[in-house]
């Protein structure tokens, strides 16, 4: 797995001994990880500046980018000066105190000297016009602005749509639909009826629109359809635009990569989609029959539309008249469609011994016990993916609906922003209630603990 930043190649200690003072810098007290301690900072004490700077200098640096030790050396003696020059105003402050001992035990670990240049506050960034992280940087670095936020939607099964608002629902939407719609992107699916007897559907075809970007790419369009999964645009290209920025990959190795590009993880059954020059990336998936979609895109570009593109799944969710859930609660079928099977017991699937008559697996019919059981197999949280799972087998008697919950899961996991939202529970289940009226339980021991400063490390 490759490092992602100072913080991974350090003490880990040493590091939380300076960081720990993080979560405090917009507050006027102070929480250090001394047993019982719990100080105010005096206004003339300007340690938490110095943290702020380095955390600044350093938060962007990964180990694999070629001068990554001269410039965590010189944001260390910087951060070291800074402590030198307001230490007659900390005397006594133990967060100060922490800082300096935390600064030292760095500089031995990383063999700085003290001696030598120092990383400036304000330090010039290097401007890549076709890396939406490099634009966003600098723009931020030099309004003083917060960073970008970031979407996450994702389509899978029958099918169940999660929306950037994080609204979890299960349409059947036959035909094909819009998911995304703006000045940048498009990204359409056609979804056909699963089995007969049930409204549910399914996707077989997911259309993928990169539009021009001015001196980064031309229009570029990506189609799957059940069966081919091409690792190739339309054109037979798997790529677009001028090397730009430096990729660091899972051996450390570094290169460059394009403005848009095409990454097969897995022939026929995995794709993955990057556009850096407008920071989105976009998995594609084939699991037994059908499709799975995962997509990530900048907040600011997904809002990039007008009046003509309000119609978006990822946006607005389904149309009610589209939906089956209800308001957030999934209904299991009653009796199982008309598949023409007699009920089975539970059996074990047989993925990679599918014959040439059942490509994708033979269907069973499942009741309700059998069909959480098989979907446990994968899926341990009884979260909405694993009550979707549960419908689709129900609904289908196809196992293969369990491997796309489990991957629609971990897709979100990787993509999606915010770790506090990847749960959703179905309304009304016991789950969700607990989960719920947890949530500021845990705040406000978290606040006590503060208060209390018990030690944790």
């Amino acid at each position: 797995m490759p490092q992602e930043g100072p913080r991974n190649i350090i003490n880990r200690k040493v590091w939380k001994r300076i960081i720990f003072i993080k979560p405090c810098l917009y507050s006027d007290s102070v929480c250090v990880s001394s047993p019982g301690q719990c100080q105010v900072a005096t206004p003339q004490c300007r340690i938490q500046k110095c943290t702020t700077d380095f955390v600044s200098l350093t938060s962007h640096l990964t180990p694999a980018v070629d001068g990554f030790h001269t410039e965590f050396c010189k944001a260390l003696r910087a951060y070291s000066a800074c402590t030198q020059r307001t230490a007659k105003s900390c005397r006594g402050n133990l967060v100060f105190h922490s800082a300096v001992l935390g600064i030292s035990d760095l500089m031995s670990q990383r063999n700085c000297s003290r001696d030598g240049p120092t990383s400036s506050t304000h330090p010039e960034v290097h401007l890549e016009p076709c890396s939406y992280h490099s634009r966003t940087h600098a723009h931020t670095h030099s309004h003083g602005h917060s960073r970008p936020g970031y979407l996450f939607c994702g389509l899978f099964g029958d099918p169940h749509l999660r929306t950037f608002k994080d609204s979890f629902q299960t349409c059947k939407v036959g035909g094909a639909w819009p998911l995304i719609d703006n000045d940048y992107l498009s990204v359409q699916v056609t979804n056909v009826p699963v089995v007969p007897g049930s409204s549910a559907t399914a996707t077989n075809k997911i259309t993928i629109i990169f539009k021009p970007y001015e001196g980064c790419t031309d229009q570029r369009v990506y189609q799957a359809v059940t069966d081919n999964l091409p690792a190739a645009f339309d054109d037979g290209t798997v790529s677009s635009g001028d090397p730009i920025h430096t990729l660091a990959g899972a051996d450390g190795a570094t290169g460059k990569v394009r403005a848009l590009w095409i990454s097969e993880r897995t022939p026929g059954n995995h794709v993955e989609l990057h556009a850096g020059y407008i920071g989105v990336t976009v998995i594609v998936r084939q699991l037994g029959r059908y499709l799975t979609l995962a997509v990530r895109i900048p907040e600011e570009l997904a809002q990039a539309y007008d009046a003509t593109q309000d119609l978006q799944l990822c946006l607005n969710g389904c149309p009610s008249s589209e939906r089956i859930d209800q308001a957030g609660h999934l209904p299991l079928p009653v009796s199982p469609p008309a598949l023409g099977l007699q009920l089975q017991p539970l059996r074990r699937p047989s993925y990679s011994s599918q014959t040439q008559a059942h490509p994708y697996g033979t269907p069973q019919v499942f009741s309700v016990d059998g069909a959480k059981e098989r979907c446990r197999e994968k899926l341990e949280v009884q979260d909405i993916y694993f009550h979707s799972c549960v419908f689709d087998l129900l609904t289908t008697g196809d196992a293969n609906f369990t491997v796309a919950a489990y991957s629609a899961q971990k897709d979100m996991e990787s993509l999606h922003p915010h770790r506090d939202r990847w749960r959703i529970y179905p309304r009304g289940s016991a789950t969700s209630t607990l989960h719920s009226d947890f949530q500021p339980i845990t705040r406000l021991t978290l606040l006590l603990l503060c208060a209390l400063s018990v030690p944790l490390m």
